[in-house]
Parts: structure tokens; C-alpha cells; sequence
């Protein structure tokens, strides 16, 4: 099998918090695999793992929220990466209002979308959410939070 680290570790991208909610049972996590995936519709496709406890409720989702966070947050990705929805209600000292489906929309997110969920993937030990946005909205400038920005976070929900 060909070294594909090597190729990956010259890659630097987004990373980004997706949550989401079905009835009272809120979730989210940070993802590194996503990215628009068509142009006409307009598409976008998120990965999660697993293992991940946002995974299980994104399973039964209607709606996700895909949340860029800006540089100097790196204390959102730290929560929703670091940490595991399993024994931390993440919601508790985050400033968030219910989006589309109840899914919650962070208010310090640099920009955001709520998508509704088109069709669920199975990609190996993660599982692809292809979305159909239906509300965006962006309220900063400026690079957004990065994977190199968050390799010093361990993994809350390790694969």
C-alpha cells in the first residue's frame, strides 16, 4: 500500500464543528473531512466518524450545521473535538439558538450553514452526510480554524 501520510501531511484545510439534534438530544463534533462536492445542486458532504456520539444522532438527523470557526477559537474546537458528547453536554457554556430540525447554530462561528440531510454514505469507519443547503450565514472575515491550527487536540471519542 503506497505511503498516503506522506501525501496527507503536506495538506492543511478547514476544520469544522458540525452539530445537530433530534427531538431534545443535541450533538456536535469537529470534522476535518468535508468540503462542497457540486455546484448545480449545490452540495456539500460531511464525514463522521463512527465512534463519534454526534455520529448517532446525526444517523437520525433531518438537519446538520456546519459551523467554520474563526482562528482564535480554538477553545470551540478543543470542546467539540477534545471531548466526548458520550459524558459532556457541550451545549452547557456555549452561546448557540436552535437552527432548522432544532440543530444548534453556534454564536461565535465565523460563518455557518444548515444543510438538509440528502443521502447517508458509508465510507469505512467514517460515514458520509451529503447536504443540501437551505440557510447560510457568515459574520466574520478573515482564515478560518484549520487542521494544523488543532493537532495538539486528542481526540475526545478516539476511533
Amino acid at each position: 500500500m503506497p505511503d498516503f501520510d506522506a501525501f496527507a501531511a503536506l495538506l492543511d484545510y478547514p476544520v469544522y464543528v458540525v452539530t445537530t439534534a433530534v427531538g431534545r438530544e443535541r450533538a456536535g463534533c469537529l470534522v476535518g473531512f468535508a468540503g462542497q462536492c457540486s455546484i448545480r445542486p449545490v452540495r456539500f458532504a460531511v464525514w463522521i466518524s463512527k465512534a463519534n456520539h454526534t455520529h448517532a444522532v446525526a444517523s437520525r438527523a433531518e438537519f446538520l450545521v456546519v459551523h467554520l470557526l474563526p482562528r482564535h477559537r480554538h477553545d470551540l474546537a478543543e470542546l467539540f473535538g477534545g471531548r466526548t458528547g458520550d459524558d459532556t453536554d457541550k451545549f452547557a457554556d456555549v452561546r448557540w439558538t436552535p437552527g432548522p430540525g432544532g440543530a444548534p447554530v453556534l454564536a461565535d462561528a465565523a460563518a455557518h450553514f444548515a444543510g438538509r440531510v440528502h443521502a447517508r454514505t458509508d465510507g469505512g469507519d467514517h460515514t458520509g452526510f451529503l447536504l443540501d443547503p437551505v440557510d447560510t450565514r457568515t459574520t466574520a472575515d478573515g482564515a478560518p480554524l484549520t487542521f494544523r491550527d488543532v493537532t495538539d487536540i486528542d481526540a475526545g471519542h478516539p476511533a
